[in-house]
């Protein structure tokens, strides 16, 4: 008797899951229909706005003469070329941003008075407009791949290390006195609970670095490139190809699409794992 109500009660819970996997499921193609729906209105009210001549395409360009500028850069090649370039300095500014800004968190929070020292210095160059870093970086550096990469690395470094810091500081304190009580060190503090927990904070984090990676990129391509979408930019602003620019501005959405899709595939991931 108790064998076949066990089984029942398991049965229930089985149909109540499945029930909220269906909900979600069609909650979760709803938003993505939703969404394609917006942006094919969007696209179809653009482009009948410039057919019709209620906007100047001079200007605002149109959904097929941007098809068409994007077709003849695969023709010649130089999509590969300016999107690659960027590409290219984005995910190394990435990288370094991540590396660096967790090294220097954990630092940070290792050592106490080390982070009461720094700390108001890194809020001053958070704060600081980094668009004016670029005129001496350029000085310092010179013109080339080197400084659109720092320039990218400025942008996204400090406010990570803030974050990343902040957040190690917030992590369970009874965890952590558990671990001194039974003799534990600070590095065991580190290696069993603040990394393990934060694995979510610098997923997050990373999410965020990501889009101010390539903010900083592009600006350091408007200074000091001759290739890259960030030149195609401003260089079509200049000879008003307002195609061109246009564009390019396109081709970085959806590179800061994939990247943010990525990094939150790898979240969705290690919750599923956890």
């Amino acid at each position: 008797m108790d064998s076949q109500f066990v089984v029942k009660k398991d049965t229930t819970i089985s149909d109540r899951q499945k029930q909220f996997l269906l909900a979600h499921h069609k909650h979760h193609h709803f938003i993505s229909l939703t969404r394609l729906l917006l942006l094919i209105i969007f696209l179809g009210a653009w482009e009948v706005s410039a057919g019709m001549g209620w906007i100047d395409t001079f200007f605002f360009s149109s959904p097929s003469g941007i098809i068409r500028y994007l077709y003849q850069m695969f023709l010649d090649h130089s999509v590969y070329q300016h999107t690659g370039i960027t590409l290219l300095e984005t995910i190394i500014s990435f990288l370094l941003v991540t590396v660096f800004s967790l090294a220097s968190a954990t630092l940070l929070w290792y050592h106490n008075s080390l982070s009461e020292v720094l700390e108001p210095y890194l809020v001053v160059l958070n704060s600081l407009p980094k668009s004016a870093l670029a005129p001496l970086l350029i000085v310092w550096l010179g013109t080339g791949t080197n400084t659109i990469i720092v320039a990218g690395i400025s942008v996204a470094v400090f406010g990570s290390i803030i974050s990343l810091y902040t957040g190690f500081c917030q992590a369970d304190p009874e965890t952590l006195k558990l671990i001194y009580t039974l003799g534990g060190t600070r590095k065991d503090a580190l290696c069993k609970v603040i990394l393990p927990s934060s694995i979510p904070l610098i997923l997050s984090n990373m999410k965020v670095n990501i889009g101010l990676s390539l903010v900083g990129v592009i600006i350091g391509e408007f200074l000091a490139a001759r290739r890259g979408l960030g030149y195609l930019i401003i260089y079509g602003s200049q000879v008003f190809q307002l195609n061109m620019v246009i564009t390019s501005i396109l081709i970085l959405c959806f590179i800061a699409m994939v990247f943010y899709k990525l990094i939150q595939s790898a979240e969705h991931y290690y919750r599923k794992k956890k």
